[in-house]
């Protein structure tokens, strides 16, 4: 018998049904029976611990509580037996041992790992792996092998654009350990804020923050509050570009005079670092040394994309500078100024990370690649004997689906070309959440539950691909990830709640569950935004992803495979699609009352048209007449009309119909003829 890969053995140990995990680990076989798990809990160390690994067992202890909804007082008798070997490095580092061994019967459980990265890592597999049975809470009788397939699995959080609060970041940090990132990349800085307390350069934060800043102490606290969890911290402060922020404070450091302000706008600004004065350097020296000192991970993000040069050309003292120095262009500029950066970061002991746009000749080795570009960027970095990292495919500010970012990997596309030696270069990648139409209601929202998707990426085996197999385990995923205090589900009730007003409207409801948020690529176009403007419409409480839409989706693509075998579905269908006809004259007295809702009463009517169609299709497969070709083509026009964008937000109720539709247009046969699969 052909041997089966470790993914499939997983879907058949666990089966349909089962506990979902994510990300899937390297290998899963299925025992015999269940461990009980009550109010008798326990978890003993027969190997190496330390203050940090109690503290965490104490918190998976708390979390299994909140899940169960049982107080866990403890037994005499260990329930959990953590077998660790070492404690590895005081901080988390790259490359750091993270495998980890889980052994589970109906009588004890046991987890082994050569350090305590790997227990961190167990810990949460077997959370993920509680369920219930007709009597209790239950973990099933498994053993598995995991590892990671990269060493870097990161989650970039811009904080400037629109601030993000201590409590914020700390929710995101216990759901990031819960899907297994390692690496907390803090985007720190840019035109719109600089958030950090200096003590060097007090007017940065006072002058460019609003008063929205983490005071050193701050900082410390959510680096030890990372370490617990086994998360490095990466800080990014982006320069020579993107400072808008720094000159409001101090000017002298700009490439034109001012005067200057916080910015309020998103985009990409002419304001740039004098790349030629000294008085620069001297500065850069003095911060990076003071952050240097503030964080400890060895590696810095500067970084460096999107300058732009206007001000650099027009400036005569610039240009006889580069003159001078036989610099020839920006671009050479730019890597003349990386080159001086990079001896800074050195000489405070940290390594440099920059976006694409830093590679250029003269940088040393231990530079990494942050590649928003693509795969070209990682394989041309690797060539040269660069480490990367992959950001591209990543963006979850574009609103793509789980499936469009699951496809991504950092080892495809050009970066197949590379042999087994350049490909270790690759690192891994790392999730983006810019925060342009992004603030501390809904960032919760938009990162999760995708980015467990990308986790799964960088965590699992490359041959772990399969997309719906990722849908059925991202469903559970979510509401497991509420338990880790993140509020992607209940922010949206509370948002929807808000949007309706005093009065309960479940029509409304059966909106914003129809449709699904756009990305920056739409909203920038659709009305001008600032920082000031409040994010509190539709299309801001609206997920990026429908979960019922991909359901009933699915559920239609069973109903068309075979009419005849699936009729119960053809039932539920039926009554979303009536829910659907209906639902805009349930709705629409609120929209007239509501100056929030004034903008979805084209989106409600389009959906009442949706469901429309959808029933009229649904006829069609019942009697299994062929519809007729200019009614699907005049269906087809509309449904291309109605999905879209309206209000920043796209009517994902149209796919279902779209697959009936498509379905009625080859019909030809009556349904009760239609074979069997």
């Amino acid at each position: 018998m052909k041997r089966l890969a470790p993914f499939l053995l997983a879907v058949c140990a666990l089966g349909a049904n089962g506990p979902a995990l994510m990300p899937l680990p390297a290998s899963i076989t299925h025992g015999q029976g269940k461990l009980v798990v009550d109010g008798g809990f326990a978890v003993r160390f027969a190997g190496y611990s330390d203050v940090r690994l109690k503290h965490q067992v104490s918190e998976f202890i708390a979390r299994i509580s909140r899940q169960t909804g049982m107080p866990i007082s403890g037994g005499e008798r260990a329930v959990l037996t953590i077998d660790c070997k070492g404690g590895g490095a005081d901080s988390p580092t790259l490359g750091e041992d993270e495998s980890y061994q889980l052994d589970i019967t109906a009588e004890r459980a046991r987890l082994s790992a050569p350090a305590s990265a790997g227990v961190l890592r167990g810990l949460q597999t077997f959370s993920q792996l509680i369920t219930q049975d007709a009597r209790s809470f239950v973990v099933p009788a498994v053993h598995i092998e995991d590892r990671p397939r990269f060493p870097w699995r990161g989650l970039m959080l811009d904080v400037s654009r629109h601030w993000m609060p201590v409590p914020v970041v700390l929710r995101n940090l216990d759901a990031m350990a819960a899907v297994k990132f390692n690496v907390f990349h803090w985007h720190l800085s840019d035109d719109q804020g600089f958030r950090v307390e200096s003590k060097l350069f007090p007017k940065l934060h006072e002058l460019g923050s609003d008063g929205k800043f983490y005071t050193q102490d701050e900082i410390r606290s959510v680096i030890a509050y990372a370490r617990n969890l086994g998360i490095r911290v990466v800080p990014e402060f982006d320069i020579p570009g993107h400072t808008t922020c720094w000159f409001v404070g101090y000017p002298e450091l700009a490439s034109a005079p001012g005067p200057f302000r916080i910015e309020r706008r998103f985009g990409i600004f002419e304001p740039t670092l004098d790349v030629t004065s000294e008085t620069v350097y001297t500065f850069l020296d003095g911060l990076l040394g003071e952050m240097a000192g503030l964080f400890p991970d060895p590696y810095f993000h500067v970084g460096g994309d999107e300058v732009l040069d206007r001000e650099w050309r027009e400036n005569p003292a610039i240009q006889a500078f580069c003159a001078k120095n036989g610099i020839k262009n920006s671009l050479e500029l730019h890597a003349y100024f990386n080159r001086r950066v990079q001896q800074i970061l050195t000489k405070h002991g940290k390594k440099m990370i920059g976006w694409d746009e830093v590679l250029a000749p003269g940088l040393s080795n231990d530079v990494v690649i942050q590649s928003w570009r693509g795969q070209k960027s990682l394989r041309d970095a690797a060539q040269k004997g660069y480490r990367g990292i992959l950001s591209f495919g990543y963006y979850l500010d574009h609103m793509n689906t789980a499936a469009f970012h699951y496809q991504t990997d950092p080892l495809a596309a050009e970066a197949k070309e590379l042999n087994p030696e350049q490909a270790g270069f690759i690192l891994g990648g790392e999730a983006c959440m810019w925060t342009e139409y992004v603030d501390e209601e809904t960032v919760d929202s938009r990162l999760w539950p995708r980015a467990a998707a990308i986790a799964e990426r960088l965590w699992s085996r490359a041959d772990v691909t399969d997309a719906d197999s990722m849908y059925r385990r991202l469903e559970t995923v979510s509401r497991w990830l509420e338990w880790s205090g993140v509020k992607h589900r209940s922010e949206y009730v509370r948002m929807l709640d808000r949007l309706a007003g005093e009065t309960p409207a479940p029509a409304f409801g059966v909106l914003a569950d129809s449709v699904e948020a756009l990305g920056i690529d739409v909203r920038q176009e659709a009305r001008h935004y600032s920082s000031l403007i409040p994010l509190n419409r539709l299309a801001d409480a609206a997920r990026p992803e429908s979960e019922s839409v991909r359901d009933l989706s699915e559920t239609v693509g069973r109903l068309v495979s075979n009419p005849t075998v699936h009729r119960q579905d053809m039932e539920a269908v039926r009554v979303q699609f009536e829910e659907w006809r209906d639902n805009n004259d349930l709705l629409k007295p609120l929209i007239e009352s509501n100056f929030l809702l004034t903008e979805v009463a084209p989106l409600s009517e389009s959906l009442s048209k949706t469901g429309v169609i959808g029933l009229q299709a649904l006829q069609f497969l019942e009697s299994g007449e062929r519809a007729p070709a200019q009614w699907v083509t005049q269906q087809t026009e509309e449904l291309n009309r109605l999905e879209k964008p309206q209000a920043e937000v796209v009517l994902a109720a149209v796919r279902p119909v779209r697959i009936l539709v498509g379905q009625a247009a080859g019909l030809s046969r009556q349904v009760g003829d239609l074979p069997h699969k």
